[in-house]
């Protein structure tokens, strides 16, 4: 809860006996509001993991448990918990008062330590107010009610901290530099958001090669793509042997193409994680031009680029939840960003070249450019250009290149999905209409649903699915978006579809990418309409002597700590707590630590040779991309096994990974093919058991062409 500057003057000093029934009130109903959250295991691990939510309730005892219908409900002692939650305030008011001592004068340090007391007892009140809020849906709305707001958790904790931590900072601002200026001495802080994507990719980059180098890199949707480019540069076409044909058959997708020159150099996955983290880094640059254009604010230009890179939703391109860590959709949302700076500086060139790059990303930004296109005629036929957006061809030529633009998409889209995916796919429907299986199954048919059964349609979006999506968009930029409605509705169709898309609808993939891009674009140029709402909110409520400057500050602050707080109970990433929890799935000692897995990895790869042909199943699939040929050996029917579950018939080796997450052969009886002891032998390899390697026998190997 933003505590007021220094120099508002229209009120008396808070007196400390108001602080401490703050920070009293704020602990008994933070108190109640864990003891709820740690009673049942819906709400306790949307915040920590299964087995960490285990040791809390063994670490008070002996905990007793009823169960009600379907739940099951743990009675955690409130005097102990309220022991531990009194520490946990406790020590917040200690680091921050420290904190705010530092460089404060003495004639200062009353007001700073009372309103940082007020600022922490609000915080905490604001957690306890989910309890009371949890029982009013339950009396109201029933479980409908109690669904959302457990599912909030994560949200709700996020707001409240947010608030607490921006307080802070504003307290830290008016206590050290009260009177400073900062559009009287303000420079675009280029070294600072440079040294930001420094870090953002020495922190990536490390945690995606560390996942190689361990063996949780799948092949599938990840490293298939650097097998596309050691397909071409060897003459084997544009494809991976997981494609049904040549990779356009799936996508229109050619933009990891343009890293060939680089690959050429060298020729490794690793390479392409490099580039892509770098890229998304690189986003923050776009970022900053254009808050730093509409603003003039370098605290708000900082602040707002550091948000883009803490975003969890842009992190989830990098590393995704099933850590596939490469995605060509990664690159699109810089090129947009950048063709975004160009087209809100008015530079038409620019604009036209970044939709042509950004068309190599893949089809759906279609999806995109065709409202984008309504934007700009719209808004040139209105002749409001917000800032310098539009201004420098006239308003008749915009209106018409918007208009270009929106129909060039649609034919795009026409042509990729009709015309060139089913021309390599000989014949067969694109694979994700079966995305979309309740609307229909083919594109066609899913239109002619969406245009004639609108309430259907409106009943599959309006659920409590699409709410949550909205929210893991907004809330880590403290719905600062919002302030630009104009240009967040450039993202509405996507978001529709994608809420329609059964399984897109979750920001921890990568369905979503070009949506990061429209959100900061909102973001960016919304922020002074933002700030004005904010002091027309502080005006009502008589919180005067509030400066436009202090307003931008707060703003700044909000979407800044909003991205750090949300990203702390979702990212994978050393800011998030599933990075340290050691019974997540992520948990970095798991999958970035020492590797037993890769090891022994280690020992049987030198025996096969270069020139085989290798079946091998997904997290060691990578590393046989640089082979004659790498097949797929899973569940899934390929075209390289004519659609049967077999390998195919050229096949030299088979190798099973054994320990990984999804293995279900763990021994050599296990592996079909092991029972076939005419063709196929066992490798006498010492793996520890993580490895089996079948060698087909050599009287048994056909002379195939390569």
């Amino acid at each position: 809860m933003p505590a007021r500057p220094s120099h508002s003057t229209a009120t008396a000093p808070i007196p400390w006996w108001g602080v401490i029934v703050s920070i009293g009130c704020g602990w008994m109903l933070c108190t109640t509001t864990c003891q709820t959250w740690l009673s049942q295991a819906a709400t306790a691990t949307a915040i920590v993991s299964p087995a960490t939510y285990a040791w809390i309730l063994q670490s008070f005892g002996n905990t007793t448990t009823e169960r009600l219908g379907d739940m099951e409900f743990h009675h955690v002692p409130w005097f102990t918990l309220s022991i531990w939650s009194a520490t946990g305030l406790a020590l917040c008011l200690a680091w921050g008062s420290a904190g705010l001592l530092v460089g404060c004068s003495p004639v200062q340090r009353g007001r700073v330590l009372r309103q940082w007391g007020l600022a922490v007892g609000c915080g905490a009140m604001a957690i306890g107010l989910w309890d009371w809020t949890w029982l009013a849906a339950t009396l109201l709305v029933g479980a409908g009610g109690q669904a959302l707001l457990v599912a909030c958790v994560p949200f709700w904790l996020a707001v409240c901290l947010a608030g607490v931590l921006t307080s802070w900072l504003m307290l830290r601002h008016t206590a050290t530099s009260p009177t400073r200026s900062e559009w009287a001495t303000a420079n675009h802080p280029g070294y600072s958001v440079s040294g930001l994507i420094v870090i953002y990719t020495l922190i990536f980059v490390a945690m995606n090669w560390r996942l190689w180098f361990n063996l949780y890199l799948p092949h599938g949707d990840s490293a298939m793509y650097e097998e596309h480019l050691w397909n071409v540069l060897h003459g084997k076409g544009f494809r991976s042997y997981l494609d049904q044909g040549l990779f356009l058959g799936e996508h229109v997708q050619v933009v990891h193409l343009g890293l060939l020159p680089l690959y050429l150099i060298w020729p490794s996955h690793l390479l392409l994680e490099l580039c892509e983290s770098l890229c998304l880094a690189a986003g923050a640059w776009p970022v900053a031009w254009m808050t730093w254009r509409h603003t003039q604010s370098r605290t708000a230009t900082l602040a707002v680029a550091a948000a883009y890179l803490l975003y969890t939703p842009m992190q989830f391109l990098d590393i995704e939840i099933d850590l596939k860590t490469f995605r060509p959709e990664a690159f699109g949302i810089p090129l947009l960003l950048l063709t975004l700076d160009q087209l809100d500086r008015g530079n038409w060139r620019g604009v036209l070249a970044g939709v042509l790059a950004c068309l190599t990303v893949k089809e759906d930004f279609a999806l995109i450019l065709m409202p984008l296109g309504l934007w700009m005629a719209g808004t040139s036929w209105r002749g409001s250009t917000p800032s310098d957006a539009l201004s420098v061809m006239p308003g008749r030529r915009w209106w018409l290149t918007g208009l270009l633009l929106s129909a060039a998409g649609l034919l795009y889209l026409w042509l990729a999905t009709r015309v060139v995916m089913p021309y390599f796919r000989t014949g067969q429907e694109i694979h994700y209409a079966s995305y979309f299986s309740r609307l229909g199954d083919s594109p066609e048919a899913i239109v002619r649903t969406v245009l004639t059964r609108p309430g259907y349609v409106l009943g599959e979006l309006c659920n409590l699915s699409t709410g949550l999506y909205a929210l893991a968009l907004l809330i880590p930029v403290a719905g600062a978006a919002c302030a630009s409605p104009g240009r967040l509705a450039v993202g509405l169709p996507l978001f529709g579809i994608l809420c329609l898309n059964e399984l897109a609808r979750d920001p921890r993939h990568q369905f979503h990418a070009w949506l990061v891009a429209i959100i900061f674009w909102a973001v960016a140029c919304g922020l002074p309409q933002w700030q004005r709402f904010v002091g027309c909110v502080f005006q009502r409520l008589s919180w005067t002597g509030w400066s436009a400057e202090s307003l931008m500050r707060l703003s700044a602050y909000a979407i800044c700590t909003s991205a750090w707080s949300t990203g702390l109970f979702f990212s994978l990433s050393p800011c998030g707590i599933p990075f340290w929890d050691s019974g997540s799935n992520w948990y970095w000692q798991r999958l970035y630590g020492p590797n037993e897995r890769g090891a022994q990895f280690a020992k049987l790869l030198p025996e096969i040779p270069v020139s085989s042909r290798v079946a091998s199943t997904d997290f060691v699939h990578p590393r046989f991309t640089h082979f004659d040929r790498s097949y797929d050996y899973s569940r899934y029917l390929r075209q390289a096994s004519q659609y049967e579950r077999r390998v195919p018939d050229d096949t030299d080796f088979i190798v099973i990974d054994a320990t990984h997450p999804y293995s279900e052969m763990h021994r050599p009886e296990d592996v079909p093919e092991y029972q076939d002891s005419a063709h196929w032998e066992l490798l006498p390899i010492d793996t520890g058991g993580h490895f089996i390697v079948l060698r087909r026998k050599p009287s048994q190997r056909p002379g195939l062409e390569k």
